[in-house]
């Protein structure tokens, strides 16, 4: 997750554009230096009011043209911000120089070709933290555990030659600086975050991953060219290799043959990969576990909240949570745990729990999530006013789930205002309880607090102690449902009409397709089957109510 949560010493901005420039980005004014360590990732919506952690890195997706470059920076100068980043090529005017000098905020520009969204996800890889709340930094050969830009930095320095560590699937995991030393192709797959599938064809079409998955050796790649004309040079690759697994390889876009103690040195380096990608792996599985864990712990309440709060950074923030369930697990009739559908229902609620951490990410950093059970359960923080913090809720929720779309059919309950860790626990029901109500289908929201679904909820929670209590139904609606049973005829249905167009005898014919008149008759044989006044507005709220909860 790319937060405001504390990262480590070396992501640094200085870090991002040596680790990423010139491929990516470029430095057009100010310094790196000043800024320290990057706090965090935020996408620029001139629509919504973000969050800044200290020394982010704001996107802007939609900012162009030097007034409006300059007039952000000063924004975010404000914030105290460490970088803008801007899609490319751009101006070096000198309104945006004395902007960033003023601000104190670098502007960077985003090379074309780039999409902000393979950005987003190198700044991911680059910024993830250890586990969470874990103060140290371990070491796998001198190099921080589980950094592959470090690691592939210091490939490259050993073999003097650009890097590349991928995946089984060509995708890339990390990269050294020097690509432009490289070629066009290099350039490509750094940009696409993969190996085109034109270079791919080739490859596969010479055998080149046969013989990869085949040798512990490294192995040489003759340049690999799409268009006439087109430039290459020569590769080195070696298998990445945890036992019997194959877990990526290592590629060095190199100009001579390696000499045999390089080609050892890669051999070598192989090895230490493998052990980085483990445990890139097993820490990335222990955080989501961890980070479940301790957002469970703040929600169930107990002695370690305030210690959990602390490890998630939260500590000392007006939160809310938030919870977010599948509409359409929660109306259908027959358990979710059986066959496809169980499986369909699992997997879009680990695709939507993803997407809500990616836009929390962007629209609040120091949000938690975690899915625990079938709900995913944020914890976001707000303004401390109990009403501006559920309608900052509200909004966050509802911009997600509208770019979610319907399909998706998920709901979001909102709970509380929590200005102090023991109360999270109360805007933990809260979500819950308005949760089932937007699950329950007595409701056509998408979003909901408590205080936007109260009276549903206990209608809700009336029928349970019904259920629990064993009661029979008896009284009137109960003579009525008997005497429908026994005869075919509609009386349920004639008082639930009258009673929802509050006695107007042609507003309730017309919703039931009768004539007036044959109204008048059922309303009256309602009031003498039913031993009831109607007259009576006791009489009436009860029989609205047992409607409601039948």
């Amino acid at each position: 997750m790319i937060s405001d949560m504390p990262t480590n010493p070396r992501t640094s901005l200085a870090r991002v554009l040596d680790d990423f420039g010139p491929t990516l980005l470029d430095l057009v004014h100010g310094s790196p230096e000043p800024a320290g360590d990057i706090g965090g990732v935020v996408i620029h919506d001139p629509g919504d009011e973000a969050a800044y952690p200290s020394h982010a890195i704001v996107l802007g997706v939609a900012v162009y043209g030097v007034p409006e470059i300059a007039r952000l920076l000063h924004v975010l100068g404000a914030h105290g911000a460490a970088a803008l980043v801007v899609r490319g090529p751009v101006e070096r005017d000198e309104a945006l120089a004395e902007a960033s000098a003023a601000s104190g905020v670098a502007l960077i520009a985003l090379t074309q070709g780039a999409s902000w969204s393979q950005l987003t996800a190198l700044l991911r890889t680059l910024l993830t933290e250890g586990d969470v709340g874990d103060a140290g930094v371990q070491t796998l050969g001198g190099v921080p555990s589980g950094d592959l830009f470090a690691l592939a930095n210091a490939v490259a320095t050993l073999l003097d030659a650009p890097i590349t560590i991928e995946d089984r699937r060509s995708r890339i995991l990390a990269f050294s600086g020097r690509q432009d030393e490289a070629d066009q192709s290099r350039v490509a797959t750094i940009l696409a975050r993969r190996v085109p599938d034109g270079y791919l064809r080739i490859l596969e079409g010479r055998g080149v991953f046969g013989e990869l998955y085949r040798s512990d050796r490294p192995v040489r790649i003759a340049p690999a060219t799409l268009d006439e004309g087109e430039w290459a040079i020569p590769r080195v690759a070696v298998a990445v290799r945890a036992g019997d697994e194959f877990l990526g390889s290592v590629w060095a876009a190199v100009q001579e043959p390696l000499t045999p103690d390089r080609e050892q040195a890669f051999q070598d380096a192989a090895k230490l990969v493998a052990l980085h990608l483990l445990r890139h792996r097993a820490g990335a599985d222990a955080q989501n576990r961890l980070r479940a864990d301790l957002v469970s712990t703040v929600l169930e309440g107990g002695t370690g909240v305030a210690d959990a709060l602390a490890r998630l950074g939260l500590v000392h923030e007006p939160t809310v949570v938030m919870a977010l369930g599948l509409a359409e697990q929660g109306r259908q009739s027959g358990p979710a745990g059986q066959g496809g559908d169980h499986a369909r229902v699992t997997a879009e609620r680990q695709r939507l729990t993803s997407a809500l951490g990616i836009h929390l990410d962007a629209v609040q950093p120091r949000s938690a999530l975690a899915l625990l059970g079938d709900v995913a359960y944020a914890i976001v923080p707000v303004p401390a006013d109990p009403t501006a913090g559920r309608e900052r809720a509200a909004q966050i929720a509802g911009h997600f789930l509208d770019r979610a779309g319907q399909r998706a059919g998920a709901v979001i309950g909102i709970g509380s205002v929590a200005t102090e860790p023991s109360a999270l626990g109360r805007s933990r029901t809260s979500a819950d309880r308005a949760l089932r109500v937007l699950l329950s289908g007595r409701t056509h929201r998408r979003v909901a607090s408590i205080g936007d679904v109260h009276v549903e909820s206990l209608l809700l929670e009336l029928r349970d102690l019904v259920a629990a209590h064993g009661d029979e139904p008896s009284g009137p609606v109960a003579r009525l449902a008997a005497y429908d049973a026994r005869h075919r005829s509609h009386l349920v249905e004639t008082l639930r009409a009258w009673l929802d167009a509050f006695g107007d005898v042609p507003a309730a014919a017309a919703d039931v397709f009768v004539h007036p008149n044959t109204f008048r008759y059922r309303i009256r044989r309602v009031a003498e089957v039913a031993e009831v006044d109607l007259r009576d507005p006791s009489v009436r709220f009860a029989l609205m109510l047992q409607l409601r909860l039948a």
